[in-house]
């Protein structure tokens, strides 16, 4: 089927490289281009979230400041 269609001159100039490199035919490499763009594609999986480890405890530590790394580090090496 013959149809026309608008592309920007860029685009059609790297179309006419590739068919020259592939030795197709522009229309090949075009209908090539279409069946990939629309392909279905596979539906994205729904990644579950990670489950967190919790332990037992009355929660933070008295005088422990979450803002400060080096406090923490201090705290952990305790």
């Amino acid at each position: 089927m013959r149809t026309t269609i608008s592309i920007s001159d860029s685009l059609l100039e790297l179309a006419k490289e590739a068919s020259r490199e592939r030795r197709s035919t522009l229309g090949e490499v075009i209908e090539e281009a279409l069946r990939a763009s629309l392909a279905p594609r596979p539906k994205s999986s729904v990644k579950k979230r990670p489950s967190l480890v919790t332990f037992k405890g009355s929660g933070l530590r008295e005088g422990v400041e979450l803002d400060s790394s080096a406090a923490l580090l201090e705290v952990m090496e305790s």
